[in-house]
């Protein structure tokens, strides 16, 4: 009797291969659903962009049965959109195996309120120690690491505590907005995508948020501002303005430190004692200011971009996702370092951000980008922070109330009373904490 030997079949590195070979809750299609991994289910996973990356490393781990299950930052690269559904999903876990743990690292702290029973917080120095508290509940989880101490232990860990209110962002400023500028309304075409830009105008010390999905051609709109593409040629073009850009992707490439690297680039802002003070000082620059710039890690890589966008003298700073590779401490950090230079410098700032925190923290004016991602969008003229943010969300089915102690924004869980309350009386979002 001859046995013929048994042939291992070709592993299947695509998503969908991947995805049905660790299987074992036969929660398959679900995952591919809420994922909206269905478009991308033939496609080699080395091919995935960073956001589908994200969602299929989510999926992986749905898909298996486990005693535990850990996520760390799982709503990097994601849209806020897309954060929502990858927290749903991640919740669904909870449901379906009653006897499973899920342990999540995340720096959104909408979505950590939005995925959270409960919240562990950890302080400490960095690459030196840390101390994980008890757990507490999620607003008081929250509001004890904004806050910067524990009350139960009698602990400071943070010399000042952190605060969303929004008129506190621009009360210390004498806000000049004399000057007006405009840019026309343009399309522009890429492939199978057309983006439709409506006619807009902004004034110095003004801070314009853009809020979309992923694929509705924000990074686009920012481009055609800093003059690096060119809308159709039916398009009027944007008036020639001095524009220092931040871009979404950011690679460490420069053959020295970081001090050399401003010393070349932004030479004059770094040795402006202001700039010190505003920008360089409280994003901890020092910390790794003697550092090879290929050797820096991806919040640090972030910090510096940040220091050098606001460091190139220009009329326009067009800051696209400063927030990513952040943690929630410099997140808040960042986001007061840039309001607190736009007004100081009597500049305008555009600025692409998922962290609806960040973002609402950061905006005095919105513009929103609605469509189908990569197929066809529109963006539509700068609108006041309340009735962006209500269309924003609406589009999003989602609402948001404010915590009366620290005034962040917190998501409503769906079809819970309040999210059933707000939706009947069209409030989606409050600029001032709920009564």
């Amino acid at each position: 009797m001859v046995r013929e030997k048994a042939r291992n079949p070709k592993l299947d590195t695509t998503v969908g291969g991947l995805l049905k070979s660790k299987n074992d809750r036969d929660v398959l299609d679900h995952a591919l659903d809420i994922l909206e991994l269905k478009q991308v289910v033939d496609r080699e996973v080395n091919l995935l962009s960073g956001g589908e990356l994200q969602r299929f490393a989510i999926g992986m781990a749905v898909v298996q049965k486990a005693d535990v299950y850990m996520f760390d930052e799982p709503s990097s690269f994601l849209d806020i959109k897309q954060r929502l559904k990858a927290a749903n999903t991640i919740r669904e876990i909870v449901k379906e195996n009653d006897q499973g743990y899920v342990i999540v690292v995340e720096h959104d702290l909408s979505v950590l309120d939005y995925l959270s029973d409960f919240i562990c917080v950890l302080y400490g120095k960095p690459a030196v120690y840390g101390v994980v508290t008890l757990p507490a509940s999620v607003r008081e989880g929250i509001n004890i690491f904004l806050d910067g101490n524990i009350p139960t232990e009698n602990l400071r860990f943070r010399e000042e505590s952190l605060q969303f209110r929004i008129a506190e962002a621009t009360d210390e400023f004498a806000v000049d907005r004399s000057r007006a500028f405009k840019y026309p309304s343009m399309k522009k075409t890429q492939g199978d995508f057309s983006l439709v830009i409506d006619s807009g105008e902004f004034t110095d010390s003004e801070i314009i948020v853009m809020m979309g999905e992923n694929g509705t051609g924000k990074t686009t709109f920012c481009k055609l501002l800093a003059g690096l593409d060119q809308p159709d040629a039916e398009s009027s073009k944007v008036p020639q303005m001095s524009i220092s850009l931040k871009p979404q992707t950011i690679t460490g490439k420069f053959p020295g430190t970081v001090r050399q690297l401003f010393f070349k680039k932004i030479k004059a802002a770094f040795l402006n004692p202001q700039f010190q003070t505003d920008v360089y000082k409280p994003l901890k620059i020092d910390d790794f200011i003697d550092q090879e710039v290929q050797n820096l890690s991806g919040g640090e890589l972030q910090r510096v971009a940040i220091v050098l966008s606001l460091g190139k003298p220009a009329d326009i700073y067009v800051i696209d996702e400063p927030s990513a590779y952040l943690d929630s401490e410099q997140r808040i950090i960042a986001a007061k370092v840039i309001k607190r230079f736009i007004m100081h410098a009597k500049k305008t700032a555009f600025i692409v951000e998922h962290d609806f925190i960040m973002a609402t923290y950061l905006a005095d004016r919105v513009i929103v980008f609605e469509g189908q991602p990569a197929v066809k969008a529109k963006a539509t003229k700068p609108q006041s922070l309340l009735t962006g943010c209500n269309q924003f969300l609406k589009s999003l089915d989602v609402t948001f109330r404010r915590d009366p102690v620290s005034y962040r924004p917190r998501i409503n869980k769906l079809h819970s009373q309040l999210d059933q309350e707000q939706k009947l009386s069209g409030n989606y979002f409050f600029l001032e904490e709920s009564s």
